[in-house]
């Protein structure tokens, strides 16, 4: 594997970069929104990681275009900035995963196997699942409700696809972490629950049957209610 690291503190990023080789996983490293991109115009990388308060073009721009053309390779944000609001902006920007620091490194390669893992990894999926009017096209990875057709990142599909494979069932947020990021701890919990405000927001709120559920204390589910 291959990641960018977008950094200006020059000690943390010899750190990451020196721990990642040692890791047996190539890193090169920036230290400027312009060099980024001129960077990856010269390489492939497996996985992006990006700092947000970094000089010219910041970490969330930074992310954004990086979106406008690319949906599948991952982006891991490393910031020190750890209120929710701040992690609601990186999420709708197009990050996949939120590492706040001071973190530890292991738990950085951790998370960065298993967003690459998703990556590349192919789950066997039912072709159509349909809920109500909803329409999941597992092949295509496209969803409609109605005849509308809905836009979702691949963190949102794959938490609505979560949903939908447990007919009507209710999943555990513990559960949700785990086929999402194959890791639990503590943040992730306020991280599914941006993921599921984002999905309401596309899947429910134009229409007048709810889909998307919430059973206080245990978790979510998705299904029509009588």
């Amino acid at each position: 594997m291959k990641a960018l690291l977008l950094e200006d503190d020059p000690v943390l990023s010899g750190e990451v970069s020196s721990f990642l080789q040692a890791k047996g996983m190539a890193c090169d490293t920036v230290f400027d929104g312009d060099l980024f991109f001129r960077q990856q115009l010269r390489e492939t990388y497996d996985i992006y990681l990006l700092d947000i308060n970094v000089p010219r073009i910041n970490g969330l721009d930074v992310c954004h275009r990086i979106r406008e053309k690319d949906k599948n390779t991952p982006i891991l944000m490393l910031t020190a900035y750890g209120e929710i609001d701040d992690k609601v902006e990186a999420f709708n920007r197009g990050a996949d995963d939120y590492l706040v620091k001071p973190f530890h490194l292991e738990e950085l390669y951790v998370r960065i196997n298993s967003l690459c893992r998703r990556k590349t990894t192919p789950q066997a999926q039912q072709e159509i699942i349909r809920v109500a009017d909803l329409e999941i096209n597992a092949s295509e990875k496209e969803v409609r409700r109605g005849t509308e057709q809905i836009s979702l990142t691949p963190k949102e599909y794959n938490l609505l696809l979560i949903l939908a494979k447990a007919n009507g069932r209710v999943v555990p947020k513990n559960s949700i972490a785990e086929q999402l990021w194959d890791y639990h701890i503590e943040t992730t919990q306020n991280t599914i629950e941006v993921y599921i405000s984002f999905l309401r927001q596309k899947i429910d709120k134009q229409a007048e049957r709810k889909l998307i559920h919430t059973k206080v204390g245990y978790g979510y589910y998705l299904k029509e209610e009588a």
